[in-house]
Formats: C-alpha cells, structure tokens, sequence
C-alpha cells in the first residue's frame, strides 16, 4: 500500500468514526420524548428549549440524515430514528389542505409559519425520497412525487423557467420571500434552485420518471446558463424573475456545494456529453473556492463588493471536505486532496465538539463564535453526516 493509499484509508476511518460521534449527539440530546419528533433548538451550552418552535428544513434533514445513515451502515437505532422523523414529518409538517409543507409548526405540532417556501419543500423530499429508498416506504414515495408535483404546478415560471422562492399557505403571492433576514428579497435564488437540484436528483434515482428527468435537466441548464457566473466561476445568489443577478457577494460553501452537486445530478441522468461538460465546470467552480480559503486551512464565509466575512461555519467546511475530495478524483491533482484534508484537519481543531456535533463555527481569529445553536432551525446534522457518507463512500470506489 502506498502512502497516498494510507492517507486516504486513515482518513476514511476516521470520518467513519465522526458520523457515529456526530449521530449519538442526535440520538442523545436531540429527541423529544414528550411532544415527538425532535427539540426545535439546543443552544451551544446544551440547554433545550423545550418550547421552540420546530422547523421543516431540520426535521426534513434529520429524516434524510437518519434514513442514509441506516442505508449505509444497517444500524437498526439509525433507522428507527429515520422511522421517527419520518412520521413526525408526515403528521404535522404536510398541508393536508392546501399541499406542500410548513415553514415551522409550534413544540406540540400545531401549524404555526404556514408559509410555503420552495426551499422547505425541497428539503422534505430529499429526506422523504432517502427514506423511501431504505424502508421501501410506497408512502414517502407518494409523499415525495407529491410535493414535486406541487413545486411544478406552483412555483415552476414557464415564462422565464426556474423557480419563485415562496408563496402562502393557499398559493398567492407574498411580499416577502426571504429565507433569513440575511437573505435579499428577491424572486429567485440560487440557494433553493440548488436544493431542488440536490432533492430532484434525489428523487430521480428512486423514480426516475420522464418529467422529472426533464425538470433535472432544466434546472442544470439553469445554473449553466445563469446561476454561475462565467467569468468568475462563482455562484450568483439573487436573481429577479427575468434572471438578471441582483448580487454581487460570493459564498464559497455554496460555491463547493454545488460543484459536486451538479455532477451528482448529470450523473443521474446518464448523459455523458452532459457529464463531460459538467465535469468541467465542476472543476472550474471548485479551483475558483480556492481564493477562499486562509492560512487556517478553513473556508472562509463570503467575500462581499466591500470586504470579506473572515467567518468559517461548520457548514462550508463540511461542503468543502466533500466538493475538494470530488475535485481530486476528477483531475487527480493533489493539490485538491490536501486541501480536503486541511478542512477536515481545521474541522478537528476548531469545530469538533466534545458532544459529538459541531460547533456552529469560529469567527476570523478562530475564537469560537458565542451563543449559537447546536440544534435549531438552521443547525442540523445534514452537512456533517453526508460529508462522512460521502468521503467514506468515494474513497471505497476509489479503492475498487
């Protein structure tokens, strides 16, 4: 075995040992056992705030967490945990009424932000169509074409293509679109297309139905032909409805994200002039990512017209293990490969917790960023886990 063979089994053991670290958290601290489902935030102190509200995006993710972890490892507590956010989500997060999911029900399940964010409905069948592959649930199937359904009758533009960001509970539009107060107000993004992307890739391997296929497909063409920038190799955030970019800010975890993302979602479909040509851009995005990295070895944030943000979030770190290891495979340049193994060097030094989950992230001097949740709306165990799945996974190919 040479060394290169060595680095890279010491390091698919160790990010074999990280996935159950970071899975006994959730197991430990995150279930709630008196209302169901699961807390609605645990802060970085491991208090629980037993009242939180509970939002779609973390339960959905828990479920695709859960349901992949059983898919790969077999172990039956993962796949009870996939059983639980399962049925949590099936209850209280879908619409019976007016289709789609709530943005957030209340601690005992009553609906509460009703709002339908395409974002939401994204991530719910991700999880449900991960679920359905390990349980052969025909339910989570239905469940999951159903929404898909609805994010095509609903927020698909057929002027323009793409998608709108968000609607009422009964469909209409709304003022507000955001995702977060962070976000700009605007009619289309790259981050939900990216997460339809990721959920419609998804959903095409377990059902690969011609629609679907051809909604995959466009959405590729979407990024290809608007959403990265074909100077800069970066992503463009914000778009109106006519896709003229509305923003100027780079956000390199998304920017690694996708680079492996969109190769995910070629792949799927089968078409190899399609494959070589995304391969190239995937490429390109990836060595662009570079510029975002500091003398940490960690990701740096987002780099805005009037400066950079300095800060490394668990989540870009996560991205970035799994986008730069992708980019190593496919040019078998070295350089990306020790890249990968800095992250994931800079993730152990800084974010590893002594719980298992990470912490929330480290501001630009590496101080740890204070009074941020360990479970919540946002921090969730997706990043982390399928940065674990995936490299496991990718260096067993490699191995043959």
């Amino acid at each position: 075995m040479t060394l290169l063979d060595e680095t890279l089994q010491s390091f698919s053991q160790e990010v074999q040992a990280e996935l159950k670290d970071i899975l006994q958290f959730w197991r430990t601290y995150a279930v709630d056992h008196i209302h169901g489902g699961f807390y609605g935030r645990i802060d970085d102190t491991l208090k629980i705030y037993p009242q939180a509200d509970k939002g779609s995006v973390l339960n959905s993710r828990i479920l695709w967490t859960f349901a992949a972890a059983f898919q790969r490892t077999g172990n039956p507590a993962y796949g009870d945990l996939a059983d639980r956010a399962f049925n949590y989500v099936e209850r209280y997060f879908i619409d019976p009424e007016y289709g789609g999911v709530y943005w957030t029900v209340d601690y005992q399940g009553n609906p509460q932000d009703t709002k339908k964010q395409i974002y939401a409905l994204a991530f719910a069948i991700y999880g449900l169509s991960e679920y359905a592959a390990c349980r052969q649930s025909a339910r989570a199937q239905e469940i999951a074409i159903a929404l898909f359904r609805t994010i095509e009758a609903q927020s698909f533009d057929p002027a323009h293509t793409g998608y709108l960001e968000a609607l009422s509970r009964e469909w209409l539009p709304i003022e507000d679109l955001r995702l977060s107060d962070k976000d700009a107000n605007e009619k289309k993004t790259m981050n939900t297309h990216l997460h339809l992307l990721e959920a419609y890739t998804r959903l095409y391997r377990l059902w690969p139905d011609p629609l679907l296929a051809g909604k995959l497909r466009l959405l590729l063409d979407n990024f290809t032909t608007h959403i990265i920038d074909p100077q800069g190799h970066h992503l463009i955030l914000f778009f109106d409805e006519n896709w003229n970019p509305k923003s100027e800010t780079i956000s390199f975890g998304h920017d690694i994200e996708a680079s492996w993302l969109i190769l995910e979602a070629a792949e799927a479909l089968g078409d190899q002039a399609l494959i070589g040509e995304i391969r190239r851009r995937s490429l390109q995005i990836a060595e662009a990512v570079l510029q975002g990295l500091d003398n940490t070895g960690g990701l740096r944030y987002e780099k805005a017209p009037d400066g950079w943000n300095g800060e490394k979030h668990w989540w870009p770190q996560a991205e970035a293990m799994v986008g730069f290891l992708n980019a190593y495979y496919l040019s078998e340049n070295e350089k990306y490969l020790r890249h990968c193994l800095q992250v994931w060097a800079f993730i152990k030094k800084y974010l590893k917790s002594p719980e298992g989950e990470w912490w929330w992230g480290v501001d630009s001097q590496e101080k740890k960023m204070p009074h941020q949740d360990k479970v919540g709306l946002w921090k969730c165990p997706y990043h982390n886990s399928r940065a674990c799945l995936e490299v496991e996974a990718r260096i067993r190919r490699s191995a043959g």
